[in-house]
């Protein structure tokens, strides 16, 4: 008799590290009564960020009209506000029926990766990478072929080298800007480059672009969609991040571009949508509230806004530090921060996290988790408030001052493995 259930063989590629073993034990550290600073996700509700007003009001007025399924691409007034909203920033020829409302851009990616691969067939994917897109590659029968954003290029891809990944199993390219993990945003140049990489070989871009509108010191944020024209273009964006909503679960894909020869793609995507009947209905009324009211986002990124300050504090921080070094984000909600291994030579981001969560409390995501080839940087969130993290960046130095005088071996790989099973 078998008495021990395996998992699917699908799982075998895929990791998502970022609510892994470091954050299991987080969790059980917080159960037996240590307060733990937790920046390894980008979560405003857990910082103090609220939804806005209006949009709470506008699921409360719509409740009678949620309680039975809606559309499977989601209720028309959704839809037509990212129409307009896609319409305003110069995307053309689409309309409500290239709108799909999901849950979460999360379900979005699985979604539109699903309804396009077969075994085998290629993504491109930026390292670093948000790694969702990474396993859902995997989980959907295909390979992820990670591109460099290298650090000494400010996280910023190099189309040439984008391009040398092509090969006839290529299908999509996905492109993340302004980018999870790094902070980095695109500038207009490069994202012409990689949208004629994708028109020249029949590529899918798949934009994700759930940071939109989180921009600092003048950041320009360019639609992909408004530069892709002769290949088909997903823009994946939703509610979590700039409307800090993350609890209602609701983004978009609107497609672009060349929509004529995409009708069977799409016909497939809607039967997936149509499997799961249809996404959260109540949180969807708050969709056109939101985009079409006012942008309170824009106070929170200027000068003297809270994620600025909190963004300045981390980059002062760091400039302060003899171990640390960061590309200054210019948009999203992180921070990609590298350390000297002229200091440090032994250093391995897993391990650093674990000794920083067990003997500091406080919980980071190593930069290995982010498709990476290299163990020297972390990401943080800049959503708590400055005084807490200029207190968080105090620990780091304490932890790594202990690394630099000998007080405390700097971890290296093996010892990561022994200590993390424990979280097994």
């Amino acid at each position: 008799m078998n008495d021990h259930i395996r998992p699917s063989d699908s799982l075998r590629n895929v990791r998502y590290e970022i609510r892994g073993r470091l954050a299991r034990r987080a969790h059980e550290m917080e159960r037996m009564g240590h307060e733990v600073i937790s920046l390894n996700i980008g979560n405003p509700g857990l910082f103090g960020f609220r939804t806005p007003e209006t949009m709470r009001l506008a699921m409360i007025e719509n409740l009678r009209q949620s309680e039975g399924y809606c559309h499977q691409k989601g209720i028309f007034p959704a839809r037509e506000a990212v129409v307009m909203q896609q319409q305003a920033r110069g995307v053309q020829g689409v309309s409500a029926e290239e709108v799909f409302i999901g849950n979460g851009v999360s379900e979005l990616i699985d979604l539109v990766l699903r309804a396009m691969l077969n075994e085998g067939e290629e993504v491109l994917v930026p390292s670093p990478d948000y790694p969702l897109w990474t396993a859902a590659v995997n989980l959907n029968r295909g390979r992820a072929v990670h591109y460099p954003c290298l650090p000494e290029n400010g996280f910023v891809p190099d189309p040439e080298a984008v391009e040398a990944l092509v090969t006839r199993r290529t299908r999509a390219i996905v492109v993340i800007n302004p980018n999870n993990p790094t902070g980095a945003v695109y500038p207009r140049a490069v994202l012409e480059g990689l949208a004629r990489i994708a028109e020249r070989h029949d590529l899918v871009v798949l934009a994700d672009e759930i940071y939109d509108q989180i921009l600092y010191d003048g950041a320009e944020f360019v639609p992909m969609a408004t530069l892709v024209h002769d290949t088909l273009c997903a823009t994946l964006s939703g509610l979590s991040k700039v409307y800090r909503a993350c609890g209602y679960r609701v983004g978009w894909a609107v497609f672009s571009g060349r929509l004529q020869s995409a009708g069977e793609y799409l016909s497939g995507l809607e039967l997936l949508s149509s499997l799961r009947l249809c996404s959260n209905v109540p949180a969807q009324w708050a969709v056109q509230t939101a985009l079409g009211g006012y942008q309170s986002i824009h106070e929170l990124t200027a000068p003297g806004g809270r994620l600025h300050e909190s963004r300045a504090a981390i980059a002062e921080a760091v400039a302060g530090s003899e171990f640390l070094r960061v590309q200054v984000p210019l948009g999203a909600l992180y921070a990609f921060i590298g350390i000297d291994t002229t200091k440090l030579p032994d250093f391995d981001d897993q391990g650093f996290a674990l000794d920083l969560l067990e003997q500091k409390r406080v919980l980071v995501a190593p930069g290995t988790s982010f498709s990476v080839p290299y163990r020297n940087h972390f990401r943080v969130t800049n959503l708590p408030d400055a005084a807490t993290l200029k207190v968080v960046f105090g620990r780091m130095h304490e932890l790594l001052s202990m690394y630099a005088s000998g007080a405390r071996a700097t971890p290296g790989p093996a010892r990561v493995v022994d200590a993390a099973s424990r979280f097994k």
